[in-house]
């Protein structure tokens, strides 16, 4: 017996449910290997322009153009590779200096109430509330993930060079869906890719003649941060909090200072110039991307909630070719369609 539209509907939303959570899972099982492979993916979008401009504008042949471009990214990841080892280190070598900082922060809470007659229970002890290990503990997390992600950086070099090897240079772009998405996401990347640099540049520089400690490392996660939307610019800006509250050669107008000019700068830069250079090449509404940050960041960590944005407008874009999915596309771009019902009979 044929099923009627509406029967059909649900039929086909059950399905996609199942096979949501089917993938989801696969995913999650397979993501030492997937990770990597999204990886070079993503950064083959970024290199692509750097290997078409040799090709038509240099008349560089066509492999070597490629050479040049795999040897362009190992510089970078190997640069990258570095500004982490040396963010680290510089972290590890604080550590001791910012635990005995920390420590204070009970003391001075208790003294500043006790400023407005408010005194804590005798049971109070300011001890107690940070653990011992709370920096170290914290640095060897942070280390272990930057290992995790450093160890792959081979895996995501041999996939990048299959992807650059595997692709020709054209002077139109490519037809169909894959040419929708190879534009939307080559687009995405390099202005994300530009505007998180010029982010992590100005906020390093900014600490860094204020005299702040660490700036180095602030400058590293502002860039690292600004690929996630909304929350990465807001946890960068926080970040230098208690570095700047527990420096004691920061004057009042210095500590101010550096909390202010990052906010600014991300604030200029998030809301301001990268939405004019992007546009609405993705055409995600802010509510499906902050819930694409929290199903990748549970199913691949901090490396799915990095890439959540770009999965998510490839997956838009391959959900609004069919008919019986489109409504999920629109929902995506917050276009949401009423659902038409048959009139009673």
């Amino acid at each position: 017996m044929a099923l009627d539209p509406e029967e059909r509907r649900l039929q086909t939303v059950c399905l996609l449910i199942l096979t949501s959570l089917a993938v989801a899972l696969a995913l999650y099982w397979l993501r030492s290997a997937m990770i990597p492979f999204v990886l070079a993916l993503f950064f083959s979008f970024a290199l692509a322009p750097f290997i078409d401009l040799q090709v038509r504008y240099l008349r560089i042949p066509n492999g070597l153009a490629i050479t040049v471009t795999l040897l362009l990214g190992f510089f970078i990841l190997s640069s990258l590779a570095g500004l982490i080892t040396a963010s680290v280190g510089q972290l590890t070598a604080s550590a001791a200096d910012y635990q005995r900082q920390i420590e204070r922060l009970p003391g001075l809470v208790i003294g500043f109430l006790a400023t407005y007659d408010i005194h804590p229970p005798d049971a109070f002890n300011p001890a107690n509330l940070i653990q011992p290990q709370t920096v170290g503990g914290m640095l060897f997390s942070t280390t272990n993930a930057v290992l995790g992600v450093l160890s792959q950086g081979t895996l995501v070099m041999i996939f990048l060079f299959f992807f650059l090897a595997g692709r020709t240079v054209r002077t139109d772009p490519s037809p169909g869906v894959w040419g929708q998405i190879e534009s939307r996401i080559k687009r995405y990347v390099v202005t994300k890719v530009a505007t998180s640099g010029a982010t992590g540049a100005l906020v390093w520089l900014i600490l860094t003649v204020l005299g702040v400690d660490l700036a180095l490392v602030f400058g590293l996660f502002a860039f690292l941060l600004n690929f996630i939307p909304s929350i990465g610019s807001i946890i960068a800006t926080l970040l230098p909090l208690p570095v700047v509250l527990f420096s004691p050669d920061l004057s009042t107008n210095a500590a101010f200072l550096a909390l202010l000019l990052p906010a600014i700068v991300q604030f200029s830069i998030g809301n301001v110039i990268e939405p004019k250079l992007m546009g609405t090449s993705l055409d995600l509404h802010p509510i499906a991307i902050l819930l694409a940050l929290m199903v990748w960041g549970a199913l691949w960590g901090i490396v799915g909630m990095l890439l959540a944005t770009p999965i998510t407008a490839v997956m838009k874009i391959l959900v609004e070719r069919l008919q019986l999915t489109a409504p999920i596309g629109a929902l995506l771009a917050g276009r949401i369609q009423p659902v038409s019902r048959r009139p009673p009979s």
